[in-house]
C-alpha cells in the first residue's frame, strides 16, 4: 500500500512520483542523492558536558557542544575510552559540523539523502552510565533517542525540505548494542524523528509502521518516479539480536521478513521500482571467517552476516524490481551482488541484485571519514554513477575534503547493475594476487587511509564473498582456485 497523508488519496499518492524530473535536462536525466552511513556521533567527547546536555532540550545541543572545551577534556576523554574498552574515537562535533560543511559544498542540492543506520557512538551505553547519573530508568533511552533526533535535526538544517530516508544500526538502541524490544517506547519516540525527515504525504503511515518494528516503507519523492523504499531494520536479523532482557527472541525476525514480502509483492504489482536499505547487510563477513581462522575448506561454516538467507532470496526473487540494495555496517567501501547459488561469476545477471555498502563517517577503525554523492536515473531507479569524499584526517579541525574517486571513471563500467558489478567481481576472482587494475583500485578504496594492507593478505577469501552469500556456494569458490 502506498503511504498516504490524511487529505490525499491513494490515487493521488501514487501520481505524486509521476512528475517529470526537475532537473532531468541538467544530467542526462540523472539526478543528484547524497549517501551517509555509520556518522556513530560522540556527545561524550566532552565528558564534562554529557550532564549539561542530559539536562537540555536537544534543540538547544548546538550551543552546549559548540561552548569551549573544558580544560581536562582529552584527560577526561581518554580515561572514558579506558574505561569502556573503546577501540578507537567516534565522531565528535567538530567532525560532524566539518562533515555536513563538506557535503553541503560537494552536493549543496540533492533531491534525496540516505543515511543506513549507526547515528549513535559505540559503546554508547557504557559512556552514559560513566558520565550522567541519574535514577530514573528512562533516562538513558531518552538520551539516545535525544543524540539521534540531534543528528537528524543537523542534516536536516543543512538540507531543509530534502527527504532523508534513515534506517537503524545496531548502536541505535535503548539498551545496548543489538538490542531493542519490537512496539517499545523508544521506537514510539524515535518514530517521530525518522517520520520527520520523510515527505511529508508519506509520514503518518512511516511512523506506524516505525512504532511496530524499526522498518517502513514509502513511495519516493519527486523526481524519483514510482519507486518504493523499502526501510529494514535488520537488527531482528543477526545471530547476536537479544531483547532488552537479554533473551533470544525470532519472532520480530520473522515478523519483518513476513512484512518484506509482502511490500515487495505489493511493489510489484503497483509496478514500482524498489531500493532496500538497511544497516547490515546480507551474505558472508569475510573479515571476521579470516580473522577467527574459519577453515571452510574443513567443513567449518564461515561467519554470517545474517541468521538465514530469507532476505537475500526475498530480494533475488523480487530482482525484477530490485535496482538496488544500499547497506553499510563495515565501515568500509565496498560492493556484492546477490545472485542464485551455483551462477557462473560475470555470467548474465538473471535473478541478481546488486548491493553497495557505503564507507563511514566515523573514523573509529583508524579511517578516515567520507561520504558519497550519487547520480540516479529517476526513471528506472538505476544507480548510474557515484563520487566518494574523504576527509584530510579524523578530527574536523584543519580539515579538507576532496574527491577520493569516481565509480564510472574508476571501472569503466556504465552503471552500477547487477551486470556491472557481477563483471567485476568475476575480474576479482580470476586475479587472486590482486595484480589487476581494477582490483587494485577496489583495495585502495575499500578502507579510507592508507591501510591497503588489511585487504591484500586475503583479497581472494573476500572476492568470493562478493556474490556468494551461502556457505556452500562460499566454500565452493574459495577451496578450488
Amino acid at each position: 500500500m502506498l503511504a498516504v497523508a490524511p487529505g490525499l488519496s491513494a490515487a493521488h499518492a501514487k501520481d505524486h512520483g509521476k512528475h517529470k524530473p526537475a532537473d532531468a535536462a541538467a544530467n542526462n536525466g540523472a539526478i543528484s542523492a547524497l549517501m551517509i552511513s555509520d556518522i556513530h556521533f560522540d556527545p561524550f567527547h566532552d565528558p564534562s558536558k554529557a550532564p549539561l546536555l542530559a539536562q537540555t532540550p536537544v534543540s538547544q545541543w548546538e550551543s552546549v557542544l559548540t561552548s569551549p572545551p573544558s580544560p581536562e577534556q582529552q584527560q577526561a576523554f581518554d580515561a572514558l575510552q579506558k574505561q569502556c574498552g573503546a577501540r578507537g574515537v567516534d565522531t565528535p562535533y567538530p567532525l560532524l559540523r566539518s562533515a555536513l560543511d563538506a557535503m553541503r559544498a560537494k552536493q549543496p542540492d540533492p533531491q534525496f539523502i540516505t543515511l543506513t543506520g549507526d547515528l549513535i557512538a559505540h559503546s554508547f551505553d557504557c559512556r552514559f552510565n560513566a558520565l550522567v547519573h541519574s535514577a530514573a530508568p528512562e533516562a538513558y533511552a531518552d538520551f539516545a533517542a535525544n543524540t539521534m533526533q540531534f543528528v537528524v535535526d543537523q542534516l536536516r538544517s543543512a538540507y531543509p525540505g530534502v527527504p532523508i530516508y534513515i534506517s537503524l544500526g545496531n548502536n541505535d538502541t535503548p539498551c545496548g548494542d543489538y538490542r531493542l524490544d519490537p512496539d517499545s517506547a523508544f521506537l514510539a519516540r524515535t518514530a517521530t524523528t525518522i517520520a520527520d525527515a520523510l515527505p511529508d504525504y508519506a509520514r503518518s503511515r512511516a511512523a506506524a509502521e516505525f512504532r511496530t518494528g524499526g522498518y517502513y516503507s514509502v513511495t519516493m519523492a519527486p523526481p524519483m518516479l514510482d519507486t518504493r523504499i523499502i526501510v529494514l531494520n535488520d537488527l531482528f536479523l543477526v545471530p547476536k539480536y537479544r531483547s532488552c532482557a537479554g533473551a533470544e527472541n525470532p519472532a520480530p525476525a520473522a515478523a519483518e521478513v513476513a512484512w518484506l514480502g509482502q511490500q515487495l509483492a505489493q511493489a510489484q504489482q503497483d509496478g514500482q521500482n524498489v531500493w532496500v536499505i538497511g544497516h547490515i547487510p546480507p551474505g558472508i563477513d569475510p573479515y571476521s571467517t579470516v580473522k577467527k581462522f574459519r577453515n571452510v575448506c574443513g567443513g567449518e561454516s564461515p561467519v554470517l552476516f545474517l541468521v538465514s538467507t530469507q532476505i537475500d532470496d526475498l530480494l533475488m526473487q523480487y530482482s525484477d524490481i530490485v535496482r538496488l540494495g544500499l547497506f553499510a555496517h563495515t565501515h568500509m567501501d565496498e560492493m556484492r551482488l546477490l545472485a542464485p547459488e551455483g551462477s557462473t561469476p560475470g555470467a548474465s545477471a538473471t535473478n541478481a541484485v546488486p548491493l553497495k555498502l557505503v564507507p563511514s563517517v566515523s573514523p573509529v577503525d583508524g579511517n578516515n571519514p567520507s561520504f558519497t554523492v550519487a547520480q540516479v536515473d529517476p526513471v528506472t531507479a538505476a544507480l548510474r554513477d557515484y563520487d566518494v569524499f574523504v576527509a584530510s584526517n579524523q578530527t574536523g579541525i584543519g580539515t579538507t575534503w576532496s574527491e577520493e574517486y569516481d565509480y564510472a571513471t574508476a571501472y569503466h563500467e556504465p552503471a552500477f547493475s547487477a551486470a556491472a558489478v557481477g563483471d567485476l567481481i568475476a575480474q576479482f576472482q580470476r586475479d587472486p594476487k590482486a595484480e589487476t587494475g581494477p582490483s587494485q583500485q577496489y583495495i585502495r578504496s575499500y578502507f579510507k587511509g592508507d591501510a591497503s594492507g588489511e585487504l591484500t593478505p586475503f583479497w581472494f577469501q573476500y572476492a568470493c564473498s562478493l556474490d556468494n552469500t551461502t556457505a556452500k556456494s562460499y566454500a565452493a569458490c574459495v577451496c578450488h582456485k
